[in-house]
């Protein structure tokens, strides 16, 4: 059994960890970030691109417009969810620019195209007529990182056994859903993991439950970190595979962290909100003079601007 001493050390390295957080440094980094998150909640067409975020997550959209310099952050009328926007054919440009070699889904290659074949937008920029896209297997970059936070959700599963001493086996699980199997085949092929299909919505999921696959999810976001609040879910999950790696998992002190790391999840108070913003997840525009306190209960139609364009 793992000693008193390894286990301070492992837990060292995980609070260490969290306190470096890293955001893309360079346009390249960031693009491949954005385009992942486009690919898995974006639109796009020939009058807006918009990307859809959870109430949560209003930091991470204050904070594209605010790398971008430009979009539009709506709140969504009876939902726990903001829309960013981007109007104008030089936001909508200045996006595809970034995205340009790095997008991935089907539908949103699809929606590209369209874009770029209509006649106003040929016109106005006809070097965008030879756009790529990426078809590689290569996910050495922030794209995972980008859609992850779009569709993806981290869980901790304990499920009674009888014939273990402790009656409990844990699961941890990183999945994420989608329409088709295309891009969970990429990510399976990356990470290792299951792709399985529910036929009662003829949908696709992606999931990792295996430790040794934890270990290669846990390898890629620590050095591509997510920027959503699912960071903090993120956090609690690796936390939970330390404790298993450090075998406390076999005692019931054990078992009893890691079901308090559980209950813990999606249950973000304001503390662990402002917690997104000490470790420099998210940089606020200085202009902007929204309230952030978690108790964003906005009375606002889908049409009201939160923040103005620059």
């Amino acid at each position: 059994m793992t000693n008193n001493k390894t286990q301070d050390n492992l837990t060292s390295k995980f609070k260490n960890k969290q306190l470096h957080h890293t955001k893309p440094e360079t346009d390249e980094e960031f693009g491949h970030y954005l385009a992942g998150l486009i690919d898995g909640d974006g639109y796009i067409s020939k009058g807006q691109i918009k990307i859809c975020f959870n109430i949560l997550d209003l930091p991470l959209a204050q904070y594209i417009v605010s790398r971008l310099g430009c979009g539009i952050i709506y709140k969504i009328k009876d939902k726990n969810a903001y829309s960013l926007q981007f109007h104008k054919y030089s936001e909508k440009k200045k996006i595809l620019d970034l995205i340009n070699g790095k997008l991935r889904g089907t539908i949103k290659i699809n929606q590209v195209t369209k874009l770029l074949n209509y006649p106003l937008f040929i016109t106005r920029f006809p070097d965008l007529i030879d756009y790529k896209f990426n078809y590689s297997a290569d996910l050495n970059n922030f794209w995972l990182s980008g859609f992850s936070d779009a569709d993806s959700s981290f869980q901790i599963k304990m499920i009674n056994r009888k014939n273990r001493r402790n009656n409990t086996e844990i699961r941890l699980s990183y999945q994420i859903d989608q329409k088709t199997s295309y891009l969970l085949q990429i990510i399976k092929s990356f990470l290792g993991g299951n792709i399985g299909h529910r036929k009662k919505n003829d949908t696709y999921y992606y999931s990792s439950t295996s430790f040794i696959k934890a270990h290669n999810v846990i390898n890629y976001f620590d050095k591509f970190n997510l920027l959503s609040s699912k960071y903090l879910n993120y956090l609690k999950w690796k936390e939970a595979y330390l404790v298993i790696q450090a075998k406390e998992h076999l005692e019931l002190s054990g078992i009893d962290k890691i079901k308090g790391l559980k209950n813990s999840m999606n249950n973000f108070s304001k503390d662990t909100f402002d917690l997104l913003t000490k470790i420099d997840i998210i940089e606020i525009d200085n202009d902007t003079d929204l309230d952030l306190d978690l108790d964003l209960d906005l009375d606002l139609d889908e049409d009201t601007d939160i923040h103005t364009d620059k």
